[in-house]
């Protein structure tokens, strides 16, 4: 799933190329692509035609278009869908759901998203701390690189959680952005297990792991995001190259570069986690 960077270098592009922008007609070619818009396809067009797009947003994960009506487009990527521009009349692509075009005759922008997990709504928008926000987002947490994230905030929320370090730091209530890839790499970073409890963490230590997850997505998005296959990619269709920084995540059996030992892999909620042996040892009591 896109983290973090992936989402903001997708902003970017839409903040570059689409906002400003008035929306002449919207087409939808997949239900599933609108359904968490529940009044359906045609109402769901109508409330974007005419508008114009005013600014891309993200907070943490979430992505969203604010519309000259108040209202904002919430995009969910899921695990494959694309914001992609095109030029009106370029071939439409093969998992193409959604097609937005500009009254400027310019530039088009496709959503498209092959295993139809992601999605496009219309949202009221309400204010949360003297920022605008899509409804369904009121209740996720400032991410890292909010101007008015709050470090200190962040580190009591998390120390309060009683829960496995890397749990809290997937909690988009606590701090959102972070997700599997960047916890790991915070974690190996910060020289701690996934397991270690928060409410045992002192502060400077819950303060690292954050500054370190704040760190490395900063340099995830000066790589372009991280990308596995050819389903995370920005607006004009190219993919990230973090990977090729990664220091834990899915290195399981290569040397930790910080001590040579192969990193391990372990079960975790259903997915993996990767950390050094050495540098990151089992937290008292950890069983499996």
């Amino acid at each position: 799933m896109p983290e973090l960077p992936e989402v903001e270098v997708v902003r970017r592009g839409l903040e570059a190329h689409v906002t400003g922008r008035p929306v002449a007609r919207v087409e939808v070619f997949h239900p599933r692509a609108i359904r968490r818009h529940v009044p359906g396809a045609v109402d769901f067009a109508a409330r974007i035609a005419g508008s114009t797009l005013v600014a891309a947003r993200r907070r943490g994960k979430y992505l969203w278009i604010d519309l000259s009506t108040g209202e904002a487009v919430l995009a969910h990527l899921g695990m494959s869908g694309q914001m992609l521009v095109q030029p009106p009349g370029a071939p439409d692509e093969k998992h193409l759901r959604v097609r937005v075009a500009f009254a400027d005759d310019g530039p088009e922008l496709r959503f498209v998203d092959q295993r139809t997990f992601g999605g496009l709504s219309v949202e009221e928008t309400v204010a949360v701390d003297g920022t605008v926000l899509p409804v369904p987002v009121a209740h996720i947490a400032r991410d890292p690189m909010d101007p008015h994230f709050s470090l200190d905030a962040a580190v009591a929320a998390l120390r309060r959680k009683k829960t496995e370090v890397k749990r809290a730091l997937l909690d988009q209530t606590v701090v959102s952005g972070i997700g599997n890839i960047y916890a790991d790499e915070a974690l190996w970073r910060a020289r701690l297990h996934w397991a270690r409890p928060t409410d045992k963490l002192t502060k400077p230590k819950a303060a690292e792991v954050l500054t370190e997850a704040t760190t490395v997505m900063a340099d995830a998005l000066r790589a372009g995001g991280t990308s596995f296959d050819a389903l995370y990619v920005n607006i004009n269709g190219q993919s990230g190259y973090f990977d090729r920084s990664l220091n834990a995540y899915g290195q399981e059996g290569e040397p930790c570069p910080r001590c040579g030992r192969p990193i391990r892999r372990e079960p975790f909620m259903n997915r993996s986690s990767f950390t050094c042996p050495r540098c990151q040892p089992h937290p008292a009591g950890f069983s499996r």
